[in-house]
């Protein structure tokens, strides 16, 4: 298993000859508003796709599937939609099938706990996307466990540590955890994505799994970043795998 890191929480996962590309968001640095309500009022993506055109295009040509963990703009964004071929096998949450369904997707396979898909095991986790009245507004979100028989690979999607990422932990067991970090907030109310303390909550955990932290310096409302975030993390005296746009993953 590999995986490429590409920006956000965007990342292409090569795994038993699959090639499977998690939460999409295609678009040009700049090429949307900012996130409103937000103290860093820049356009979003703040960072550009290390990959050429020409690159990305073959890449989405020659997938085997997407997965949505939700419908967020920076998880699916337009340019997503109109880039990625519509007969793509896209993975996602009951909530989000009718409106994937609605941009023309002729194979949305909507998972509700679990399922089978070629040669895997497909499992949906739960996760809170911030906490009170904003973290109701943010649902509903998902992660997915993706096992092979030998490994397990956690994607945890938007999600602060709570309890339903504990009992993801316990029930699955993961090899590998890919958390979104970047401390994600509003002007008003807590983070919605992991902090650095929630980072370290998943690292310090009795199940013991190797943790990959993305979703920094992407977008307008994260103002923690990937330095800040390894500083933490060995400070702590821990380990980290925390990636750079471009960066390939070897996972064993």
């Amino acid at each position: 298993m590999q995986l490429l890191f590409l920006r956000n929480a965007t990342f292409l996962v090569e795994w038993d000859n699959k090639k499977i590309l998690v939460d999409p968001m295609l678009g040009a640095k700049g090429s949307m508003d900012p996130i409103p309500n937000t103290a860093n009022p820049v356009r979003n993506p703040t960072a550009e796709i290390t990959l050429s055109d020409i690159a990305l295009q073959t890449m989405l040509q020659d997938l085997d599937a997407v997965i949505v963990t939700h419908t967020h703009r920076d998880h699916w964004d337009e340019a997503a939609q109109q880039m990625i071929p519509k007969d793509t096998t896209i993975i996602c949450q009951p909530e989000d099938a009718e409106k994937i369904t609605a941009a023309g997707f002729t194979n949305v396979l909507p998972v509700v706990d679990s399922l089978r898909w070629q040669h895997f095991s497909l499992h949906r986790t739960g996760g809170q996307h911030g906490t009170g009245e904003i973290g109701k507004l943010m649902a509903p979100v998902s992660g997915f466990v993706i096992a092979d028989g030998k490994q397990r690979l956690y994607i945890a999607g938007d999600t602060i540590w709570c309890d339903e990422v504990k009992e993801a932990l316990d029930t699955y067991k993961p090899d590998h955890t890919v958390v979104n970090s970047g401390a994600a907030r509003f002007l008003q109310g807590d983070p919605i994505t992991m902090t650095a303390n929630d980072v370290l909550e998943v690292i310090n955990h009795p199940v013991k799994t190797n943790v990959i932290a993305v979703h920094m310096e992407a977008i307008n409302h994260c103002p923690l970043t990937r330095e800040d975030l390894a500083v933490a993390v060995a400070v702590a005296g821990k380990e980290c795998n925390i990636p750079d746009p471009g960066d390939w993953i070897i996972l064993n």
